[in-house]
């Protein structure tokens, strides 16, 4: 439970923390790159000077011969080393004997403990400790002048670097601290980096929580929006044009609803009452309860209307597909509105191939044509004829119902096949239907796969079904 109540860190903090963490490393980084530089500049200096006194020392033992090489080194050894004020060394023959050691020097216990060397380089130099002093040190054979008799002599160089020791130590921790430092200004620049960027955002929310029920035809302002942020805030304002399009059909439906509801509730109302006010004969009870049976039967049409449309916006309706006659069932819903049709003064014309079939389910296709039939006859003025006409295109078969009446304006046809929606005055229902039947069209048309369309002009107004194409059987 706690962990479900428990919040993430918010983006700026994650941001924050990871960029800062990215500075730390690399200011890390520099600093022991820095450091790592200087100490190795030393060792290189030293190194340097050691070769140096090297160089001298083998230069000095190289003037005396066997006999005279042991008494005279003592006297020149003093001037070898000048301007090589940092090194120190000792002289020592093939017996361990020292003939020379710089003044002040001990390095007699380092004559023991090196390995000797063939060059001075980093690899061959080590650090010594000897008396509370650090000596970076080596120990080298030279040969003295050109006899053959003399053994090389040892020679231990040294150089002092307890000075370089408390530089690194004394550049370490300020080093650290200036790294330190650093990072916790690159962390508050980070933070406060992030905090100004992240002000379209908190913008865009306030934005977000002004829009409610009420105010759904607020939109977000775009102008002034990074690019990254663009298209999140034009994906929101068409989603608000989509939730304001559904929020106004369902306030729509519900006033329709109740208006449809409305009337047959009230003559069963009214005829109720008429009946009650005073005794009758039982013919007259039996046409009232004939009158409102019509009633009834109209409400419950219009609530299997309704329920046919909500399991199909929900994707309940599941056609059984067959092979469609489509010609053959257009004339049998023709025969149907025969009737209609003569007391109307209309006809119905259907032509078309007579192969043609469609993949559908057999009695929703029929009530789908029957409410275009029965909405054409109704608009079709007396006289007029109703054209039916079925043709292949590739693919799919073409039914296209036409009727002369009424033109519908352009900006109605798109919203026509939306419930109750009542284009003008002109094609109103005056009591037939609910307003439910070119919904239905489109939903089972939509269910199969296909589409369908209106348009209207001069007094003609056409509706165009496209469905599946199959073999009849």
């Amino acid at each position: 439970m706690r962990r479900l109540l428990t919040s993430p860190p918010s983006l700026a903090l994650r941001l924050t923390i990871s960029i800062g963490a990215g500075i730390t490393a690399l200011l890390l980084c520099f600093g022991w790159l820095v450091e790592r530089s200087i100490n190795a500049h030393f060792v290189e200096q030293d190194i340097h000077e050691l070769n140096a006194a090297k160089t001298s020392i083998q230069a000095t033992l190289r003037q005396f011969d066997d006999e005279t090489a042991a008494n005279a080194l003592k006297a020149h050894f003093d001037s070898t080393l000048s301007g090589h004020h940092n090194a120190e060394f000792l002289v020592a023959d093939s017996n361990g004997q020292v003939l020379y050691a710089t003044p002040g020097a001990n390095l007699e216990a380092a004559l023991g403990q090196l390995t000797p060397v063939d060059e001075i380089n980093n690899k061959t130099v080590s650090p010594w400790q000897h008396e509370g002093k650090t000596f970076r040190s080596v120990l080298v054979r030279l040969a003295a002048g050109t006899g053959q008799k003399v053994e090389p002599f040892s020679v231990v160089l040294a150089t002092d670097i307890d000075f370089h020791l408390h530089f690194l130590n004394s550049f370490h921790r300020y080093l650290w601290w200036l790294t330190a430092v650093a990072c916790l200004i690159a962390i508050a620049a980070t933070w406060l980096a992030v905090h100004q960027g992240h002000a379209p955002i908190r913008r865009i929310s306030q934005q977000i929580n002004r829009i409610n029920s009420e105010q759904l035809h607020l939109r977000l302002d775009s102008t002034g929006v990074p690019a990254e942020l663009a298209p999140m805030a034009t994906a929101f304002n068409e989603m608000i044009d989509r939730l304001e399009d559904g929020f106004r059909r369902l306030s729509n439906f519900s006033g329709d609803i109740a208006h449809e509801l409305r009337t047959p509730i009230t003559n069963l109302t009214t005829q109720t009452q008429v009946a009650l006010s005073r005794a009758r004969t039982a013919q007259e009870y039996r046409e009232i309860l004939y009158s409102n049976l019509e009633e009834y039967e109209r409400m419950a049409k219009m609530i299997g209307d309704m329920l046919f449309l909500a399991k199909a916006d929900n994707g309940l309706i599941e056609p059984e597909r067959a092979a469609v006659p489509l010609v053959a069932e257009l004339r049998e819903l023709a025969d149907f509105f025969e009737a209609w049709c003569e007391e109307r003064k209309v006809a119905i014309v259907v032509t078309g191939d007579e192969t043609l079939a469609a993949h559908a389910d057999r009695a929703m296709v029929r009530r789908a044509f029957s409410n275009l039939l029965s909405n054409a006859i109704r608009y079709t003025p007396e006289g007029g004829t109703v054209r039916v006409n079925v043709r292949g295109e590739s693919d799919t078969v073409r039914i296209c119902i036409t009727n002369p009446g009424p033109t519908i304006a352009a900006e109605h046809l798109p919203h026509i096949f939306e419930r109750f929606y009542r284009p003008d005055a002109s094609r109103h229902r005056n009591g037939e239907g609910a307003g439910l039947g070119l919904a239905i069209v489109k939903s089972i048309v939509q269910a199969h796969g296909g589409q369908v369309g209106a348009s209207s002009d001069n007094g003609v107004t056409h509706f165009e079904v496209f469905l599946k194409h199959t073999q009849r059987p």
